[in-house]
Parts: C-alpha cells; structure tokens; sequence
C-alpha cells in the first residue's frame, strides 16, 4: 500500500468514525424522545425557540451522519456540527472542567476531541485548495 493510498484510507476511516460519534448524538436524542428534554433545556437558558434549536441540532446531526458517511457536503457539514459542539462547550462542559471521566465527569475534552477532528476533517474538503492525500 502506497503512502497516498494509506493516508485516503486514513481519512476515510476518520470521517465515517466520526459520523458514527455524531450518529449517536442525534440518532439517540431523536430514538429515545430527547429532543422535547433539549428543548425544554434550551429554553430555560433564556434561548427562544428551544425546541425548534434542539430538533434543528438533532437533524442537523442525524442528516449530517448520514451525509459524513457517504462523503457529501463534508466541508459545511463538518463547520457546522463542530459550530454546535463549540456551543455545547460553552452552555454545558466548560462548567464541569476538562475531564468527562476520571478527574471529573461531564467535562470538555471529548467535545475538544470531536471539534478537533472535525476541523481537520473539514480542512481536508475544503473548497478551493489542493487536497492533502
């Protein structure tokens, strides 16, 4: 296997992992009825429109699995969930420190983790440059 073809397989392998990460976030909130619970959150930190932000996360997650997975879109796509996931640090896992387990519980560094490569992902689709392979 050539050093080109090892590191196409590398991004591929990182870009459907992450839409299985991602997948789980929405896919479970939508199964599960959590989307009214999100709203509901949202709501009570003063956003308006609570429910209609937490289905639009939701969808934008389930969709933007989907869309991960079959590498369409990937550039918005990934901006996007990595714009939510920042959001997400700030109203919930920066209050509980760095560590989601261990040292600490709920915190930061996954959500880090997941905007991390995202970013890198994304940087990899962008528009308008020569593609890393």
């Amino acid at each position: 296997m050539t050093i080109n073809s090892r590191s196409q397989v590398g991004w591929l392998v990182l870009r459907v992992m992450l839409a299985w990460l991602v997948a789980a976030h929405g896919f479970y909130r939508l199964l599960s009825g959590g989307t009214t619970g999100f709203g509901e959150y949202l709501d009570s930190q003063g956003l308006p429109f609570g429910l209609a932000i937490a289905w639009s996360i939701t969808l934008t997650e389930c969709l933007g699995s989907i869309l991960l997975v079959v590498g369409r879109f990937v550039f918005p796509v990934t901006l996007l969930l990595s714009a939510i996931y920042v959001v997400g640090i700030f109203m919930v896992h920066a209050s509980n420190g760095w560590f989601v387990v261990g040292a600490g519980r709920n915190g930061a560094e996954y959500s880090v983790l997941l905007i991390t490569s995202l970013l890198c992902l994304g940087w990899q689709h962008a528009p308008g440059g020569k593609r890393m392979t």
